[in-house]
């Protein structure tokens, strides 16, 4: 698997490795290798400065190709756009040689962070909403609103998509982009009402106070809780939780920085109320949904094993193609 030297790729070069199918597929091995007990991936590390923050997620993963281990460290700073026109997550991931601890690559991690995200919410569709959902909300229309509607696309294909956010001209941009794209009926909206007819509902915001409330949400809906990093972001009325089928991607990382760890708070749920993890849904190893009448919820917070599952797709494809730059480590 391994070459001579620190393989380097950067964002443009990432971009053109994997298409989002090759993550969704990247990050279902993955699951299914944490759940065989062939991956790990502790709960994130977070520092906090004064304009934003930084998290540092880790996994090792045992597959087809032997061991690797990687370590992604982000920082997260909401006023970037604005303030300096730069990206608000950016960042590098380090991935290394499981069995001996070799340098292997270095790359940038704003495309990875995106992709493996999406593909989270596409698994967790296919096993979490409705066969026949038909009308989808995302709510934020930022770089997680892009790739939740190309998830969403992946695992449903509704007949129309709808657009929130608080912005209404980058609901109105991202909207017309999708359109085009995507080749769907989508429709940029200025409130919250399009939720009360969806069957999906995703939220990917960098709110702090809990905007999608339970009496907007009909039966049989399937919502992606997406946005909630870290233990100051809040989407999801605690409510929802209450009479949901709950869904995680991590139980220890979202009671932390969550969603779930609002609605622990407010005595909503218990931990022990959760019904599963995403990897033991994908492995067979717990039911997905049991009725159309059924409120699933999905609790994704990002794993570092979804990071490694794409780093490592990405560098085995890279060695292929050549592509990247070479450095010496040692």
């Amino acid at each position: 698997m391994t070459q001579d030297g620190l393989l380097v790729l950067s964002r443009a070069e990432i971009e053109r490795l994997l298409s989002f199918s090759d993550y969704v597929d990247a990050v279902e091995a993955a699951l299914r290798a944490a759940a065989a007990s062939r991956a790990v991936g502790p709960p994130a590390s977070a520092l906090h400065v004064a304009d934003g923050s930084f998290h540092v997620k880790a996994g090792a993963l045992i597959d087809d190709c032997g061991a690797v281990v990687a370590i992604k460290l982000n920082g997260n700073f909401p006023g970037n756009p604005a303030a300096h026109r730069l990206p608000t997550v950016q960042g590098v991931i380090y991935l290394a040689d499981g069995s001996n601890g070799r340098p292997l690559a270095l790359m940038d991690s704003i495309e990875i962070t995106i992709n493996r995200t999406g593909a989270a919410t596409t698994l967790a569709a296919r096993h979490l909403a409705r066969a026949d959902s038909r009308v989808a909300t995302i709510c934020g229309a930022g770089v997680q609103g892009r790739i939740q509607a190309v998830a969403i696309a992946a695992a449903a294909r509704p007949e129309r998509l709808h657009v929130w956010d608080a912005r209404p001209e980058a609901a109105t941009a991202l909207a017309a982009d999708l359109a085009r794209d995507l080749r769907l009926d989508v429709r940029a909206s200025r409130d919250l009402a399009p939720v009360r007819d969806s069957d999906i509902v995703v939220t990917c915001t960098s709110a702090r106070q809990a905007f999608l409330m339970r009496e907007l949400v009909r039966p049989g809906t399937f919502i992606a809780a997406v946005g909630a990093d870290n233990a100051d972001k809040q989407e999801i009325d605690p409510a929802l939780f209450a009479c949901a089928r709950v869904v995680v991607d991590s139980l220890e990382q979202c009671a932390e920085i969550g969603d779930l760890h609002h609605a622990l708070s407010a005595g909503a749920i218990t931990r022990d109320a959760v019904h599963a993890t995403l990897a033991e849904l994908v492995a067979g190893e717990k039911p997905g949904r049991r009725d159309a009448r059924e409120i699933t919820l999905f609790d994704s917070t990002g794993l570092g094993l979804q990071d490694i599952a794409a780093a490592g797709a990405l560098y085995r494809r890279a060695l292929a193609q050549g592509v990247g730059v070479r450095l010496a480590v040692n």
